[in-house]
C-alpha cells in the first residue's frame, strides 16, 4: 500500500474548484478506481511519473492519453521548444516554423496539398467540419467513431441518448448543445457501409462531410474504406480521416497510408505535438480553401512552441522508426496479458490496435476487478490500467517486469473471487464507465 495523502487531499480540493475535477473525462480518477489512482502528477520524465507524495511508478496506461508518443520530458523536442521559447513564442509576425511543418506534413501524405492548425483535436475537428460545409453548402454530417466534445458531435444525441453508444464513450450528454442541431450529426458503424448507404440515401444532398476514424480496435473489412469513400464521393460530401488516435502509431504519418484509402481531410493531434498542444488539419487544395470563404481565426493559434514540438517530434519518429517500437511492444503486451489470464483461469478480452491496447474482464463485476487490478499493479510500482499506450521510452525491460506483475495481480484477482473477497480487498471504488457526474 502506497501513502497518497497529498493526491488524495488534492482530488478533494479539486472537486471544489473545477467542475469535473479534471479537464479530461480520461484522466479523472473515477474512470479507474477513486482513492487509488493517484490523479496528480509532480515529475514525468522518459516512462516514469512521480505523485505529489513522492511516490514513483512506471506509466504502463495511457500515456497521456496517447499524446507523449516518445515519452515524457523528451530532451529532443524539449530543446526544440526551448530554443523556440527562448527566441519568442509570439510576436505581430507569424512563426516560420508553420510553414516548415506543413510542408513536412504534405510530404508525408502527398495526396495533401494546404495544412490549417489548431491545439487541440476536439478543435482541429470543429475546423474540418467547417471547412467541409464551406466547401459544400451543406449542414449534416455522417460519423463513425469518436470525435471529441464540439457541439456538430455532440448533436447526434439530441434525439436519443445512445446514439453515440458504440463511438468510444457512451452516456454523453448533449446539455447545452442548441436542440435546432438536432439531426445534424449521423453515426454509421464501422465495416457497416449498408448505413452509410441508408443516412446519404434519406439524406440526399445535404451531407456535407463523411467523418471516420480509419482505424481504432479493429482493422477494417476488405474495401470498407475505400467503399466509404465512394459513396462520400457519389453524394459530394468531403471525405475526412480522424487520425487524431491512430495517426503516427502504426506508420509515420496518418494510418490510412497502410490501409489504402485516401481522403479529402485528414486531422492530426496527440502524438504529433509529443504532449505540447498542437493540431493539424491537412486536406487537398480544392476542399481547403473553403477555409477562406468562412471566418477560422484564433490567436493562440499562431503562437511557436506548438509547430517547433511538432517538427521535432516528428523528425525523431522517423529518423527512428518509432512505429516499430511501438507496434511491438503492444504486441507483447497483448499476448502478456492473454497469458497471464489463461494462467490464472480469468476470462478477458484483448484488444485494439497493439499501439493503443486494452483488455476487458469478461467476469461478473468487472468494473471491480479493474479497481483491484489498478490497485495492486500501483502497489508493484506501476501506473496500470486495461489501457496501455505505447511510447518510444519504453522498453522491453520494462514490459517484462510489467507481465510478471500483471501475472501476479491476475492471480491474485482470480484467488479474491474465489474466496468471494473482491470488494474486501479493495481500497478504493469501482471503475467508472462513460460519462458521470463525479461525487
Amino acid at each position: 500500500m502506497k501513502k497518497l495523502d497529498l493526491s488524495l487531499k488534492a482530488q478533494e480540493k479539486a472537486k471544489e474548484r473545477i467542475p469535473g475535477m479534471t479537464q479530461l473525462l480520461s484522466k479523472r480518477p473515477d474512470m479507474f478506481s477513486m482513492g487509488v489512482w493517484p490523479a496528480y502528477y509532480s515529475k514525468a520524465s522518459g516512462s516514469q511519473v512521480w505523485d505529489l507524495d513522492g511516490n514513483q511508478y512506471t506509466d504502463m496506461s495511457i500515456s497521456a492519453i496517447g499524446a507523449c508518443v516518445l515519452g515524457y520530458n523528451d530532451p529532443d523536442v524539449d530543446s526544440a521548444v526551448i530554443k523556440a521559447i527562448q527566441n519568442g513564442v509570439a510576436s505581430s509576425l507569424n512563426c516560420y516554423e508553420e510553414i516548415q511543418l506543413a510542408e513536412l506534413l504534405c510530404d508525408i501524405h502527398p495526396w495533401a496539398d494546404m495544412v490549417r492548425y489548431a491545439r487541440t483535436g476536439g478543435e482541429a475537428m470543429a475546423v474540418a467540419v467547417r471547412i467541409a460545409r464551406a466547401s459544400t453548402g451543406r449542414d449534416k454530417i455522417a460519423f463513425c467513431g469518436y470525435h471529441g466534445w464540439h457541439d456538430w458531435y455532440l448533436a447526434a444525441n439530441l434525439k436519443t441518448d445512445d446514439a453515440l453508444e458504440g463511438h468510444l464513450i457512451p452516456g454523453l450528454e448533449p446539455a447545452g448543445v442548441p436542440s435546432q442541431l438536432s439531426g445534424t450529426a449521423l453515426p454509421f458503424g464501422y465495416n457497416k457501409p449498408e448505413e452509410l448507404e441508408k443516412i446519404l440515401a434519406e439524406n440526399k444532398g445535404e451531407i456535407a462531410a463523411v467523418v471516420m476514424e480509419p482505424i481504432r480496435n479493429i482493422h477494417p473489412d476488405e474495401g470498407f474504406l475505400n467503399k466509404v469513400k465512394e459513396l462520400a464521393k457519389e453524394a459530394g460530401a468531403v471525405f475526412v480521416f480522424d487520425e487524431i488516435s491512430a495517426g503516427f502509431r502504426i506508420c509515420p504519418g496518418g494510418s490510412h497510408l497502410t490501409l489504402g484509402s485516401e481522403p479529402d481531410m485528414a486531422i492530426f493531434s496527440k502524438a504529433i505535438g509529443n504532449g505540447y498542444p498542437m493540431s493539424a488539419i491537412i486536406g487537398k487544395k480544392s476542399v481547403m480553401e473553403a477555409a477562406q470563404k468562412t471566418f477560422i481565426s484564433s490567436t493562440n493559434w499562431t503562437e511557436r512552441v506548438g509547430p517547433a514540438a511538432a517538427l521535432a517530434t516528428i523528425q525523431k519518429f522517423i529518423a527512428n522508426n518509432v512505429h516499430e517500437h511501438l507496434v511491438e511492444l503492444g504486441t507483447r503486451i497483448q499476448s502478456g496479458w492473454q497469458k497471464a489470464a489463461d494462467n490464472a483461469g480469468l476470462k478477458v478480452h484483448c484488444g485494439g490496435i497493439p499501439p493503443l491496447s486494452h483488455f476487458n474482464f469478461e467476469e461478473e463485476d468487472p468494473l471491480s476487478l479493474k479497481a483491484l487490478h489498478i490497485q495492486q499493479m500501483r502497489d508493484e510500482g506501476f501506473l496500470a490500467s486495461n489501457i496501455y499506450y505505447s511510447m518510444f521510452a519504453h522498453t522491453f525491460e520494462e514490459v517484462d517486469k510489467y507481465l510478471e506483475a500483471t501475472t501476479r495481480s491476475f492471480e491474485s484477482i482470480a484467488e479474491a473471487m474465489k474466496k468471494g473477497e473482491v470488494h474486501t480487498r479493495m481500497e478504493g471504488r469501482k471503475s467508472g464507465t462513460g460519462f458521470k457526474r463525479i461525487t
